[in-house]
């Protein structure tokens, strides 16, 4: 064990039993107080998996990362199966229909100037220790403003979808009378981001602070580093949201009609409500 994982946490048999626990609450409140769409034990089960998932994931992300950063082929062949994760991720959040893909031009487009960018200039070496991390922070960014700004875009053209027959009624186009509905809701999506900025070292210290200050860094190089950080992620997710937008607006990121639920007769009323005959 290096000095840095002993000032933060020591990896023993403690912290397994610590990390069992935590999974185990999380688990059992979910399903307790039925916190499910359908008030069932369905997101129970999904945070079971989840940090079962996490654990495996992870394991095998650090073998191979090793790898990566010592092999001169590994780099190219990871980065694009970050992407290609994430593109597939992002997708499947927002839509079950095939516009799924599109997800991969906000994503890409966010993420690939800045990195072009930080390449060019040299702040950014062409080592995998270096590129791997920042590139997945910024593509972590732009998946979670792609899939914020596509659900609610999306949900919120489905509920006031009058609104949008009437501007078409008016003589806007189809691009025009959506994009007033769901510019508001898809600029939620830069919230998080936003908050996190601005709390920045007053409610919470960032990962790339704390990791650069175990790491051996001045505390200054680490808040100058982790302000680039920032800084990067609200223009990668300023630009992703802008594209989602744009793409669901124009119909390109679409979701499924909704199916047809035949309505329920007389014998399943009474048992839905738990009536009984008199």
């Amino acid at each position: 064990m290096n000095s840095a994982s002993a000032t933060l946490l020591p990896v023993d048999v403690s912290l397994g039993v610590v990390l069992g626990l935590l999974l185990a609450v999380a688990v059992v409140v979910t399903a307790v107080a039925r916190l499910s769409p359908d008030q069932g034990s369905g997101r129970a089960r999904e945070a079971a998996v989840a940090g079962i998932r996490a654990a495996l994931q992870l394991a095998a992300v650090s073998l191979v990362i090793g790898w990566v950063v010592a092999s001169p082929t590994g780099l190219p062949a990871f980065l694009p199966l970050m992407y290609g994760v994430a593109v597939r991720t992002a997708g499947r959040r927002i839509t079950s229909d095939p516009t799924w893909w599109w997800t991969a031009l906000p994503i890409a487009a966010s993420v690939a100037p800045v990195v072009v960018l930080l390449l060019a200039t040299g702040l950014l070496p062409v080592r995998g220790i270096a590129l791997i991390p920042v590139t997945g922070i910024l593509i972590g960014g732009a998946l979670t403003a792609t899939v914020l700004a596509g659900r609610q875009s999306l949900s919120v053209l489905a509920q006031r979808h009058g609104e949008v027959e009437a501007g078409l009624a008016l003589g806007l186009s189809g691009r025009d009378a959506r994009i007033e509905i769901a510019r508001p809701a898809a600029a939620d999506a830069l919230v998080p981001g936003l908050d996190q900025t601005r709390t920045v070292g007053l409610v919470t210290l960032p990962g790339a602070f704390v990791g650069m200050l175990l790491g051996g860094a001045d505390p200054l190089t680490a808040g100058i580093v982790q302000l680039f950080v920032l800084v990067a992620l609200m223009a990668v997710q300023a630009v992703a949201v802008t594209v989602t937008l744009e793409l669901v607006v124009r119909s390109r990121l679409t979701a499924p009609p909704p199916t047809a639920v035949p309505a329920p007769g007389r014998a399943a009323a009474r048992r839905w409500y738990g009536l009984r005959r008199p």
